[in-house]
């Protein structure tokens, strides 16, 4: 059944049962949409072009702007972690995002039909992506980065009190985030 609109006790259960201990509730209205955003990803990005669930491959900017306008309630996941090599980020990106797919479904399963994971980091399901979504070898669980859908991501999670910087070398600790859409 799902829990009342200003009911998050039964969704927060679910997510400590989880392991999800960082988490904060956030007004989808607060979300930062921006070009800037899409343009970094444009002009400097590698995976542009390359990937199933980044541009050019994604919503436009005032499309995604207009998707998050759909929904009143959304979870911000804080992960902060420090690997030991640069190539040790891709595996703990996507076992991170493995478990936030099963997440996602028990939120949907829970009542909440519009439930929508954004990924902490580019898809990284597959060792490879494919260039496009007509030849994803997984669409039905390939989902974007925040900053795939033009979210500015340092702005909103800013305003939520998360921590974020811009990191200088791979030795210092990521603050990553991922965003779980429930209505």
């Amino acid at each position: 059944m799902r829990p009342a609109s200003g009911d998050t006790e039964p969704f927060e259960q679910l997510f400590r049962a989880r392991g999800y201990q960082d988490f904060r509730w956030i007004d989808p209205q607060r979300i930062v949409v921006a070009q800037w955003v899409r343009m970094k990803c444009t002009f400097g990005c590698g995976e542009y072009g390359k990937c199933a669930v980044c541009p050019p491959n994604t919503p436009s900017v005032p499309e995604c702007e207009r998707f998050f306008r759909e929904y009143t309630r959304a979870v911000l996941f804080h992960f902060a972690k420090t690997v030991a090599h640069p190539e040790d980020r891709r595996a703990w990106g996507r076992d991170v995002n493995r478990k936030l797919l099963d997440l996602e479904r028990a939120v949907f399963l829970a009542g909440c039909p519009k439930a929508f994971l954004l990924f902490m980091d580019s898809c990284h399901l597959c060792e490879t992506c494919a260039p496009t979504r007509g030849e994803c070898r997984n669409p039905k669980l390939a989902r974007p980065g925040l900053d795939a859908l033009a979210i500015d991501v340092f702005s909103t999670v800013r305003a939520c009190g998360y921590p974020i910087e811009v990191l200088t070398d791979f030795g210092q600790e990521m603050n990553r985030y991922a965003l779980l859409l429930v209505d």
